[in-house]
C-alpha cells in the first residue's frame, strides 16, 4: 500500500478534494480495504455514487485507523456487477446491500443478498432483484428458515404491544430455545439522503434533527460538522461548549432512561419509575437552554442558536447537583440488588470476536471489551483535552450493556460539571462562506448510542451530489441477531432494550 493510492484525514472534522482521491480499479480497491481491515482498520462508511455519464458507479470506503486518528478514503469505479467483499469481511454486509437497492448493481457472492429498507431504486435500470415498478413492501423477502421436530417459527411485529417504532422479527426456535433471529426493518425509511441533494437547503437541518429523533443534539452536530469542514471554518470555542454539553445531557437522557426501562423489563419497578421522572429532569435542562427537551434549534451550522449565559449555567450547575444525587440513589438501588442481578448476568452474550466483525460500535462494542468512542480517537469541538478514556466492560451481556451506560452516567456528570463551571468565551455563531466545491467531507461524532457519521460529497457548484449518514444502529442491529442465539425467546425483550437500537435512525 502506497500514499498515491489513498486519501488521508487526520482531522475531525475533515475534507479533502476529490481529485486527491486516486481513482483505483475494483481488484485494488478491494485488496486495500481488506489489507486495512485485517490490520485493524474499520470500515465507517461505504457508499457509491452514480457517475455523471453510463452506469457506473464510484464507490468510497472510509476506513478508520482509530489508534493512529486517520481516516483512509478509497474510491474506485464499479459497473453491473462486482465482487462482494462480505464474505471476507463481514461488517460490509448492509452497506453491499443498499448500494444494491439505490443502484441495481449486484455484489456477486454476497451470502445475504437481501434488500434493507425496501425502497424503489435511485436510478432508472433493472433492479436487484428483479421486482417491479410499484414500490416494494416493507418485510416482503425470503426469511431463513430452519426445519424438523420441536422447530417452530415465531414472528414479531412490524406493530408491536408497546408504543414503539416499528421492525419484524422472525425467530426460529427449538422449542424456547432461538436458533437464529432475522431482523427486517424498512418501515419508517424516509428517504432522508436523497432530500439532501443539491442542498445545502433550509430545511436541511431540520431534516437531520429528525433522522433519530432521540439523537437530536447528535446528527445536528455532525452535519454541522460537516458543512463547516466544506466551508474552511470552526465554530468559537463557547458554541463548541455549548454543543458538547447538548450532547452530554442528550446521553444522560437516554442512558437514565434505559436503566429504567431495563428495570421495568425486570419487575423492578422503584427504578423503574424513578429513572422515568428523572430522564424528564435531563431533558428539562436541555430545554433551559433551548425551549426544547431534544434541543431542536440549538445546534446550526458555524456555531449554536441560542446562548448559554453564565448565569443560566451557574443555576443548571446548581439543579445537575440535586439531580446526580436522585440518579445515584435510584441507579445503585437497582445494582444492588441481587434479582435484578440474576436476571442481566450472562444473559444475550456477545462476545469481543463477534462484535469486531460486525464493526459494532458505542456502548454495545463497549460491553464486549472493544474501545471504540470517536470521543477518544477522533476528539471534536469540545471534547478536545478534556476526555482521555472510555468505559469498557468484557461481558458482553446484559449486565455489560447496562453496567456500561451506569459508568457513563457517572463520567458525563462529573464532564457536565466541569463544563458548567468553566465556559469559554467567543460568540454563537459564525457566518459561513460557500462551501468548498468538489471536496469530500466527514464528520464523526460520539451519539449516545454510539458512533454517528455523516458523509458530504459537493459538486462544481458547492453543492451536495452526495450525502452519507450512517447511524450507529446500522452496525449494531445484526449484533442484537447474534446476541439472541441460543438464548430463550422470553429474553428477547430484555436483550431488544439491553440495546435499544434506532429503528428510523437505520431506516432514514
Amino acid at each position: 500500500m502506497t500514499p498515491q493510492e489513498f486519501g488521508k484525514i487526520t482531522k475531525n472534522p475533515g475534507s479533502i478534494a476529490l481529485t486527491a482521491l486516486p481513482l483505483l480499479a475494483y481488484e485494488r480497491f478491494s485488496e486495500l480495504c481488506l489489507e486495512l481491515c485485517k490490520k485493524g482498520g474499520r470500515i465507517v462508511a461505504y457508499f457509491a455514487r452514480p457517475q455523471p455519464e453510463g452506469d457506473d458507479l464510484e464507490l468510497f470506503a472510509i476506513i478508520a485507523r482509530c489508534w493512529e486518528g486517520e481516516l483512509l478514503i478509497l474510491r474506485c469505479t464499479v459497473g453491473r456487477s462486482f465482487p462482494s467483499l462480505t464474505p471476507h469481511c463481514p461488517q460490509l454486509h448492509l452497506f453491499e446491500r443498499e448500494i444494491a437497492e439505490a443502484y441495481g448493481v449486484i455484489p456477486t457472492g454476497h451470502p445475504w443478498f437481501k434488500p434493507v429498507r425496501f425502497h424503489r431504486r435511485w436510478r432508472a435500470g433493472s433492479d436487484a432483484w428483479n421486482r417491479g415498478e410499484e414500490r416494494p413492501l416493507p418485510g416482503e423477502m425470503d426469511y431463513y428458515r430452519v426445519e424438523g421436530e420441536e422447530v417452530h417459527e415465531v414472528a414479531v411485529g412490524p406493530v408491536h404491544a408497546g408504543v414503539i417504532e416499528p421492525g419484524h422479527f422472525r425467530f426460529q426456535c427449538h422449542g424456547e430455545n432461538v436458533m437464529h433471529l432475522e431482523i427486517s426493518l424498512g418501515y419508517q425509511h424516509r428517504g432522508i439522503e436523497q432530500l439532501l441533494l443539491g442542498g445545502p437547503h433550509p430545511a436541511s437541518i431540520y431534516q437531520l434533527e429528525t433522522v433519530a429523533g432521540d439523537t437530536t443534539a447528535g446528527h445536528a452536530s455532525a452535519y454541522s460538522m460537516v458543512l463547516e469542514a466544506l466551508a474552511g471554518i470552526a465554530p468559537s470555542p463557547r458554541a463548541e461548549a455549548i454543543r458538547a454539553i447538548a450532547l452530554e445531557l442528550e446521553r444522560l437522557s437516554n442512558h437514565v432512561g434505559d436503566i429504567g426501562a431495563l428495570a421495568g423489563d425486570v419487575g423492578f419497578l422503584p427504578t423503574a419509575s424513578f429513572c422515568g421522572r428523572l430522564r424528564g429532569d435531563y431533558l428539562n435542562l436541555t430545554a433551559e437552554i433551548c425551549g426544547s427537551r431534544f434541543s431542536r434549534g440549538l445546534i446550526r451550522p458555524g456555531g449554536v442558536g441560542f446562548a448559554l449565559d453564565d448565569e443560566l449555567a451557574a443555576r443548571m450547575l446548581h439543579r445537575l447537583l440535586v439531580i446526580e444525587k436522585e440518579t445515584r440513589g435510584a441507579i445503585e438501588l437497582f445494582f444492588d440488588a441481587p434479582s435484578a442481578l440474576a436476571r442481566m448476568e450472562r444473559i444475550g452474550t456477545l462476545s469481543i470476536d463477534d462484535a469486531e466483525a460486525l464493526g459494532m460500535v458505542g456502548v454495545a462494542a463497549r460491553a464486549c471489551g472493544l474501545t471504540r468512542d470517536v470521543r477518544l480517537h477522533y476528539p471534536y469541538g469540545g471534547y478536545i483535552s478534556t476526555y482521555d478514556h472510555c468505559v469498557i466492560e468484557d461481558s458482553g451481556d446484559v449486565f455489560a450493556r447496562a453496567n456500561i451506560r451506569r459508568r457513563e452516567i457517572y463520567k458525563s456528570l462529573h464532564w457536565l460539571k466541569q463544563s458548567l463551571r468553566d465556559l469559554p468565551r467567543g460568540e454563537l455563531r459564525r457566518e459561513l462562506p460557500p462551501l468548498a466545491a468538489d471536496t469530500l467531507a466527514v464528520a464523526m461524532v460520539e451519539g449516545w448510542r454510539g458512533e454517528l457519521v455523516q458523509v458530504g460529497i459537493t459538486d462544481a457548484a458547492g453543492k451536495f451530489d452526495r450525502y452519507k449518514i450512517i447511524d450507529p444502529s446500522f452496525h449494531n442491529w445484526s449484533g442484537l441477531a447474534m446476541a439472541l442465539r441460543e438464548q430463550q425467546i422470553s429474553d428477547f425483550p430484555l436483550c431488544n432494550k439491553s440495546f435499544n437500537l434506532s429503528y428510523c435512525g437505520f431506516d432514514l
